[in-house]
């Protein structure tokens, strides 16, 4: 098996594909049911995902043995600091290593910003994820925001001396 992860533009095919499948996780696992074509649809408008190209951002695709099977954004906020967002691997690739490896891209791509603080926001529900950030240096941290109403948990990492 092996992973690539590469930039890539948030609507080329495979990037929607996979934003599309985030957006059907994540609201189903807080729904407890499987989200509708419509409610993905609706979750993904206006989503802000034109602010993952540069200078703003960026967005990268994670493949496995050549197919897209991952994905993650990082949004710049100021001169030192960005967040990780849309954090997503397929779920027949868990445990293959893709999560640390879309992380590790993302923070390259934050420190070439010149980024010193990469932050980020989940649920208490999607106990993969934290599982994942926290064994990649992430440390839990109080609220940087309220205005997404979903968030339940905050998470920031140094990226001065990484």
């Amino acid at each position: 098996m092996t992973w690539t992860v590469t930039p890539e533009r948030f609507d080329s095919p495979d990037a929607a594909l996979l934003r599309r499948d985030y957006y059907a996780e994540v609201a189903g696992r807080y729904w407890g049911r499987p989200a509708t074509a419509g409610e993905i649809d609706e979750g993904l408008t206006d989503d802000g995902a034109e602010l993952l190209v540069p200078p703003a951002g960026e967005f990268v695709v994670g493949r496995l043995d050549g197919g897209a099977a991952a994905c993650a954004g990082l949004v710049v906020v100021d001169a030192d600091t960005a967040e990780l967002t849309r954090v997503f691997v397929r779920p027949e690739a868990r445990g293959t290593g893709g999560g640390g490896l879309l992380l590790a891209a993302v923070e390259r791509r934050a420190r070439d910003f010149g980024i010193r603080l990469l932050r980020l926001d989940t649920r208490h529900d999607l106990v993969e994820a934290r599982g994942l950030y926290a064994k990649h240096g992430y440390r839990e941290v109080p609220a940087f925001h309220h205005r997404n109403p979903y968030a339940e948990r905050w998470f920031a990492k140094d990226l001065g001396d990484a």
